[in-house]
């Protein structure tokens, strides 16, 4: 038995006999799945259908896969060990990598972050349960996504599973605040022992797919900021006082980023304004030698950022784990530098996009609507009359494994930004219309 392509409910691969290599059907029940479609209507940064050109969930995943396959293909050429298949958590596939890139924001609910934060806030004041979105992209793999042929999600692969695993801990310990759900977490921990995994640690594909989804946040988001108008490529934008401090605040506030890269060891506002001050210098640069076009600098910045980002990525010795990390990587040890300008570059676009006050109103109007939403639904009596019949169904026939407000969340979760404010507009606006058009 191949335990990188068990399936934990098709364990001999009965259920689908195609002549296709097992991570191919796990790329096919992704890109085929609702779940997946749905991506296109919800937040990145901007609202889903605030314009043509920003980015949504689904074109960040599509995104974030193209640079982890390549990376994944360049690191097998370059580390001979990851060929020697030592262990099943030491191997780094370019097509699980891209399966895990793909399904790795399938737990986001609507209108991006705020959305996360209006659940979680929900839940854990009123249930004492969080709402975690990489954890919620287990409950839709492994139990809510509905496949031809498995009663329990889409049954990927123990490989493709474990390589969304960025966070493998479950989540019934309350200091945890990323993690997997109790209900999901038993079968990723029976995957994890069959490989022989060490506690509170990522497999190399799980590793390389969060490091890829930073490369993208740090680099695509820029651009479309600049595109929006919400980054100004000027000296007054980029020298402002006034943006170095929010910047600096911003790292300041991350628990997460400050121990990842060492901040102590380095003069944070002195780095942050060397990192602004190069971004606009290139930018300059760019700008003329392709002619004063915008556009074709935009691209061209965002492509050689991810460029130098995705040629620095590494492999080395964790002695704190006693495993392999995967890192920015320079003369063969990890270069702080490099993550520490890709940190900079994440808090620049959050403070210039998600703290922009325009961005904050319509996070403020999420907020009103998730809250409102949740309060029709949470009771039992009155839920299941205005929750589509299956969802119902499916509740009536697991109660025992899924508690009311559980599946409340799941199915607000899963909205788009736009079906969320259809629903709201159906319960909460006047409106004009047939009660008979289609959801």
């Amino acid at each position: 038995m191949n335990i990188r392509k068990l399936r934990l409910h098709d364990i001999g691969n009965t259920l689908s006999s195609e002549d296709r290599d097992e991570y191919e059907k796990d790329y096919a029940r992704l890109i085929q799945s609702p779940a997946f479609r749905r991506l296109q209507g919800k937040s990145q940064v901007f609202g889903a259908g605030s314009g043509d050109y920003y980015r949504t969930r689904l074109t960040h995943s599509l995104e974030v896969s193209q640079i982890a396959r390549e990376v994944a293909r360049r690191l097998g050429k370059t580390y001979p060990f990851l060929a020697k298949d030592e262990h099943p958590g030491l191997m780094l596939l370019p097509e699980v990598v891209e399966c895990a890139a793909l399904a790795h924001d399938l737990g986001h609910p609507p209108f991006g972050h705020k959305g996360e934060e209006v659940l979680n806030t929900i839940l854990r004041a009123r249930y004492g349960i969080p709402y975690e979105g990489n954890a919620q992209n287990f409950r839709i793999l492994m139990f809510l996504e509905k496949r031809a042929g498995s009663e329990r999600g889409s049954d990927l692969t123990a490989a493709v599973l474990l390589a969304i695993n960025k966070y493998p801990f479950c989540l019934d310990d309350p200091s945890r605040m990323k993690g997997v759900y109790p209900m999901e977490w038993a079968g990723i921990d029976y995957l994890r022992g069959l490989w022989g995994m060490p506690a509170g640690v990522s497999t190399l594909e799980a590793q390389l797919m969060d490091l890829c989804d930073d490369i993208a946040y740090s680099t695509h988001d820029i651009e479309d900021g600049i595109r929006a108008g919400k980054i100004l490529l000027s000296e007054d934008f980029f020298e402002d006082d006034r943006l170095v401090k929010r910047v600096v605040q911003e790292v300041m506030d991350d628990p997460a980023s400050m121990e990842a890269v060492q901040w102590e060891k380095a003069d944070l506002k002195d780095m942050v304004k060397r990192v602004l001050d190069s971004y606009y210098r290139q930018w300059k640069e760019v700008y003329v030698q392709y002619g004063r076009e915008a556009s074709r600098t935009r691209r061209e910045m965002k492509a050689r950022w991810v460029s130098k980002f995705a040629n620095s990525v590494g492999i080395i010795d964790d002695p704190k784990t006693g495993w392999k990390r995967i890192t920015f990587v320079k003369d063969g040890a990890e270069d702080l530098e490099l993550l520490r300008t890709m940190e900079i570059l994440k808090k620049l676009a959050w403070v210039t996009l998600i703290k922009d006050f325009r961005v904050q109103r319509l996070q403020k109007r999420s907020e009103n609507m998730l809250k409102r939403l949740w309060d029709s639904l949470e009771d039992y009596d009155t839920g299941r009359l205005i929750l589509p019949p299956d969802w119902v169904e499916s509740y009536d026939r697991q109660k025992g494994a899924w508690p009311w407000e559980r599946l409340v969340a799941d199915y607000i979760a899963g909205m788009t930004d736009a079906y969320a404010e259809k629903v709201y507009t159906e319960l909460f606006a006047s409106r004009s219309g047939s009660i008979y058009e289609r959801d």
